[in-house]
C-alpha cells in the first residue's frame, strides 16, 4: 500500500502545473483576485497550442515567484467566455488587469520573452530606487534597463522620463533615484540617463537635450546589439528600431562569429544609422532571396531599409574573404551617403497590355499605381494562390465593367512573388484603392469577393462615384457562397497559412516573419477557430 500510494504522490507531482485552468465558472472572480494575469485562449487540438505549453509552464513557475499568475482557458469547452474576449484563433494570450482592463500580448511565444513582458507589467512605469543595494538588483533585472539620475527638484526630467516610459514599458525597465551619492558612484552627473546592457560595453549614458523624442531614440539605439543575430527574439526589436538593417548570412556558429569580429568596427562607425546583425543561413536562408541575394551562396551581406522598402545585395558572395572590413565599410559608407541604387526585383515591362486587366510591375507599378489622376484597384496576388485562381475570372469581368470609364479607373493587378512592391502585404489576394489624390494612403478592401461588392467598394470610395452596379448585377454569375471575406482569413486557412510562408512578401517592416520566426512566433499564424 505504501508503495502504491509513492506512486500515485509521485505521477500527482509529475502532472502539477503551475498554469490555472479556468473555465467560465471561475474566470471573472480569478482576474478579480489577482493583481496581474496573462491568460491564453487555446483549443486542444491547435498545434500552436501545444508547441506553447512547455514554454507556458516554465513562464508561469518562474512568475510564480513573483506572484504574477498564468492561466489558460479551453476554448472548446467554454466558447461564450472566448468569444466575449474577442478570441479569433488559437492560441490568443491577453494580460488582465481585472477583468475589464485588457491588452492584447503579442511578444515571442517562448519562456524567456513572456517572463520578461509580465515582469515589465508587474512594476510600475518607473520604479523608485531607494539605495545602493535596490539599484545594483535593478541593473541586472532584465538584459536592458534604463536608469534616470535627476534631481529631485527637476521635475522636467522627472516628467518627461515618466512619460517615455509609460510608452516603452513594453519593451523596458525604467528606474530613477534622486541619490547624488548615486549618481556619483556610478560616475555620471544629474540630469543623466544611463542604459544599462548585458552585451557589447555593458551600460551607455544619456545626458542632454532631456525630450521624449531623443530619450526614446536613445534607448532604442543604445539597446540593440552591435553586432547582433536576427531570431524569433530578436526579429520585433530590429524592426521597432527603425533604421536600415545589415544582414549577415553565414551557415555556422563559428563563421558568424569570426564575421561579426571582422566588422565590429563597421559596426561601431555607423552605429545608429545601421543596425548590424548576423543570420544564420541554414535556418534562415530563404531570406536571401528576399533581399535580392543568391540564395545558398554563403556567406553574404545585404542591407535593407525596412521604412522605404528597399534592398541593397552586396554584389560578392560566396566567401568571407570578400566581406572585409575594408569592402562592407566602404559599401556601408556609400550606402550612408545615398551613393547606392536599390536593387529592384521586377518582371519586364509588357510590351502590350494584354486582357482587361492591367498588369503591373515593379518598374512601372509608379506610373500605373501612383503618378497619375486615376482611382488604381490593385491586386496583389501569387500565381499559385488558390484564392487568387477563384478571384480571377470575376475580376476580369470587373475590369471589364469599368472599359468605359478607363479614363479615371484603371484594375490592376501585381504578381508581388515576382515584383518588389512598396507595400506591405500580409496574405493573397490582398486588394487596394489608390484613390486619385490620395495615392499615399490607399484604402484596404475586405469585403466579399464578388463583382458587385468590388464594383460598390471602388463606387464608394474612389474620387469619382462611378457606379456600374447595374452592369454587375447582370454579369455576376459566380457562386461565391463560402468564399472567404478577407486576405487576412485567406491566410489563417489552413491553405493561406501555407501561402503565407512560401511567398515571403512582406518584405518591409515585417522583413518576411516567416522567414527568421519559427511558425508559432508568427502572429497571424493561428489555427483557425
Amino acid at each position: 500500500m505504501r508503495t502504491a500510494f509513492g506512486l500515485a504522490a509521485l505521477a500527482a507531482l509529475a502532472t502539477a502545473s503551475d498554469v490555472h485552468d479556468l473555465t467560465k465558472d471561475t474566470f471573472k472572480s480569478f482576474v478579480e483576485d489577482h493583481d496581474l494575469v496573462l491568460a491564453e485562449f487555446f483549443a486542444p487540438w491547435c498545434g500552436h497550442c501545444k508547441a506553447l505549453a512547455p514554454e507556458y509552464e516554465e513562464a508561469a513557475t518562474s512568475l510564480k515567484e513573483k506572484s504574477i499568475a498564468l492561466a489558460k482557458i479551453d476554448c472548446t469547452e467554454n466558447q461564450d467566455l472566448c468569444q466575449d474576449f474577442g478570441v479569433e484563433g488559437y492560441p490568443t494570450l491577453k494580460v488582465f488587469r481585472g477583468a475589464e482592463n485588457v491588452q492584447p500580448y503579442s511578444g515571442p511565444r517562448k519562456a524567456p520573452a513572456i517572463i520578461s513582458y509580465m515582469t515589465k507589467q508587474a512594476l510600475p512605469a518607473v520604479s523608485v530606487l531607494g539605495s545602493g543595494a535596490a539599484l545594483e538588483e535593478f541593473k541586472t533585472a532584465d538584459k536592458v534597463v534604463l536608469v534616470g539620475y535627476f534631481g529631485a527638484d527637476d521635475k522636467s526630467s522627472n516628467a518627461t522620463f515618466n512619460e517615455v516610459a509609460e510608452e516603452l514599458r513594453d519593451n523596458f525597465l525604467f528606474g530613477a533615484t534622486s541619490d547624488l551619492t548615486l549618481a556619483e558612484a556610478e560616475g555620471v552627473k544629474q540630469p543623466s540617463i544611463v542604459l544599462y546592457k548585458t552585451f557589447d560595453e555593458g551600460k551607455n549614458v544619456f545626458s542632454e537635450g532631456f525630450t521624449k523624442e531623443t530619450i526614446s531614440e536613445f534607448a532604442k539605439t543604445a539597446s540593440t546589439p552591435l553586432i547582433g543575430e536576427v531570431g524569433p527574439e530578436t526579429y520585433a526589436g530590429y524592426m521597432a528600431a527603425g533604421i536600415p538593417l545589415a544582414y549577415i548570412f553565414a551557415e555556422t556558429p563559428e563563421e558568424r562569429e569570426s564575421l561579426s569580429k571582422d566588422l565590429k568596427s563597421v559596426a561601431e562607425t555607423h552605429k545608429g544609422k545601421v543596425n548590424f546583425a548576423t543570420i544564420d543561413a541554414k535556418a534562415f536562408g530563404q531570406h536571401a532571396g528576399n533581399l535580392n541575394l543568391e540564395a545558398g551562396n554563403w556567406p553574404a551581406f545585404a542591407i535593407q531599409d525596412t521604412v522605404k522598402n528597399q534592398k541593397f545585395p552586396y554584389s560578392k558572395q560566396g566567401s568571407a574573404k570578400d566581406l572585409s572590413a575594408k569592402s562592407i565599410g566602404a559599401f556601408i559608407a556609400d550606402f550612408v551617403a545615398g551613393k547606392v541604387d536599390p536593387s529592384v526585383k521586377s518582371e519586364p515591362i509588357p510590351e502590350k497590355q494584354e486582357g482587361p486587366v492591367t498588369v503591373v510591375v515593379a518598374k512601372n507599378y509608379q506610373d500605373v499605381v501612383i503618378d497619375n489622376d486615376k482611382d488604381v484597384l490593385l491586386e496583389f496576388y501569387a500565381p499559385w494562390c488558390g484564392h487568387c485562381k477563384s478571384l480571377a475570372p470575376k475580376y476580369d469581368q470587373l475590369a471589364e465593367m469599368f472599359k468605359p470609364h478607363s479614363d479615371k479607373v484603371v484594375i490592376a493587378k501585381v504578381d508581388a512573388t515576382a515584383n518588389d512592391v512598396p507595400d506591405e502585404i500580409q496574405g493573397f489576394p490582398t486588394i487596394k484603392l489608390f484613390k486619385a489624390g490620395s495615392k499615399t494612403a490607399p484604402v484596404d478592401y475586405s469585403g466579399s469577393r464578388t463583382i458587385e461588392d468590388l464594383a460598390a467598394f471602388i463606387r464608394d470610395n474612389g474620387s469619382f462615384g462611378i457606379d456600374v452596379g447595374g452592369e454587375a448585377a447582370e454579369t455576376e454569375s459566380v457562386e461565391t457562397e463560402g468564399m472567404p471575406h478577407q486576405a487576412a482569413a485567406a491566410t489563417k486557412a489552413a491553405e493561406g497559412v501555407g501561402e503565407k510562408v512560401k511567398s515571403a512578401v512582406k518584405e518591409a517592416a515585417s522583413v518576411v516573419k516567416e522567414s527568421v520566426i519559427d511558425d508559432d512566433e508568427a502572429a497571424d499564424h493561428h489555427d483557425e477557430l
